[in-house]
């Protein structure tokens, strides 16, 4: 499905725009630019819906004629491939991505994303709502020209297994998908699972056959995939309150006029803002949906704070390694 919007009109298209067009290319006015987004998600996750809202920020704000071609349902591929096309400014313009899929072109990206970084969601929208993170979107615009112009998320990531992982015990040699980023799997094998990083793509597959036994997510993307289809057992584990980068095109950021990219930053910073009240209140209502439906079996983590205990070397090295200790005592300090 596709989403084209501009100031004045949501309609359903078929026809691919091809980037920051002109009349020759879209068939409309010669002043008007198209920007292309992705969502491997539908029209009802908050994702999509937080993109919807940053388009029409900027309907609002910009006097010129902006067009939004929005691609749902993974149909321009996985995180993965949207950073190759943001890099090199075709097929995509913008989306909203896990910071674990930029993790190969800037390394200290995925600390914004770290397993138990954030105390709890004040605590993470104190970050969020700050500069405190501009040194890591400084390295991504030089290393990876990806331009962060906002920052989503807030579903809470836990466990989802095929069988209960209630406790240390169970959760000892555990064979769990984990994002790409290494500090993931660190942070799992501190805590003696067997983390693997698995394209998401492959989750259902792979533990549907055997080749893992669960992985790590929040309730929108466990409900919309179904997931809980091959893996009923939820921990609650409250690992991670999810940050989710709303970026854009280095290449395409620039070719924009100036009036324009001021608008298109204040956009993303308020739909970020929308994105992370939005996705953290539909948290806890997806999770009660599963479990209404008996889609879920939840159960707490035995002992949790011995978990927290367990990482806090392991994000000290991680974040030295990177030479940013002093951004992680910060973020702590938020």
């Amino acid at each position: 499905m596709t989403l084209f919007t501009n100031a004045k009109r949501l309609v359903q298209s078929a026809t691919f725009a091809i980037g920051l067009a002109t009349a020759a290319t879209t068939g409309v006015h010669a002043d008007e630019i198209t920007l292309r987004g992705a969502s491997m998600f539908d029209n009802d996750h908050a994702f999509t819906k937080t993109m919807v809202k940053f388009a029409e920020l900027v309907d609002e704000n910009y006097d010129g004629d902006v067009v939004f071609d929005l691609r749902l349902n993974g149909e321009l591929g996985v995180e993965s491939d949207y950073v190759t096309f943001l890099q090199q400014g075709v097929a995509i313009d913008y989306t909203i991505m896990a910071p674990s899929n930029m993790a190969s072109f800037a390394p200290s990206i995925p600390l914004m994303d770290m397993p138990f970084l954030f105390r709890d969601l004040d605590h993470w929208n104190a970050t969020l709502s700050s500069d405190v993170l501009a040194p890591l979107e400084a390295e991504l615009l030089e290393k990876a020209d990806i331009k962060i112009i906002g920052y989503t998320g807030g579903g809470t990531r836990n466990l989802l297994s095929s069988a209960p992982i209630g406790n240390l015990a169970e959760l000892k040699g555990h064979k769990m998908r984990v994002m790409g980023a290494p500090i993931q799997a660190q942070i799992f094998a501190a805590l003696t699972a067997a983390p693997s990083a698995i394209a998401y793509n492959e989750v259902y597959n792979a533990i549907q056959s055997g080749v893992i036994a669960g992985f790590e997510n929040e309730a929108a993307s466990i409900q919309n995939l179904k997931f809980y289809e091959v893996a009923p057992h939820l921990t609650l584990t409250r690992h991670t309150i999810t940050v989710r980068p709303i970026v854009m095109s280095g290449k395409t950021f620039r070719k924009l006029p100036e009036d324009l990219q001021a608008v298109v930053l204040k956009a993303g910073a308020e739909a970020g803002a929308f994105g992370r009240e939005l996705e953290s209140r539909e948290d806890a209502i997806k999770l009660q949906e599963m479990v209404d439906a008996g889609q879920v079996i939840v159960q707490e983590f035995e002992n949790r704070d011995q978990l927290l205990g367990m990482v806090v070397p392991v994000q000290d090295e991680y974040a030295a390694s990177l030479g940013a200790t002093e951004l992680l005592a910060a973020i702590r300090a938020k």
